[in-house]
């Protein structure tokens, strides 16, 4: 992970909201946003900011297992994550 601040991250992940996204294995989602939170397109649940910012904080980790214990969802906030759109400088 770069340098940046979960903020900036933040704001990234609200930016791409509705664009496709894969997990390790190649499943395709999107998600929409509201109220601090994530909503991916595959599930029924909310994945709230804080989950987020708990994975950012372990980043780099070499795959979802590695959040599994600390957020809801891994597969998908690892996926996010680790996106070069949301964790790249530009």
């Amino acid at each position: 992970m770069t340098n940046n601040s979960f903020t900036t991250i933040w704001t990234r992940i609200q930016s791409h909201e509705g664009e496709s996204f894969k997990t390790v294995r190649g499943l395709e989602f999107t998600y929409k946003m509201a109220d601090d939170a994530f909503y991916p397109s595959r599930t029924r649940y909310r994945i709230s900011k804080s989950h987020f910012q708990k994975a950012y904080e372990m980043m780099p980790a070499s795959g979802a297992g590695e959040i599994s214990q600390v957020v809801r969802g891994p597969s998908y906030v690892w996926a996010v994550l680790n996106d070069l759109r949301i964790r790249s400088m530009t």
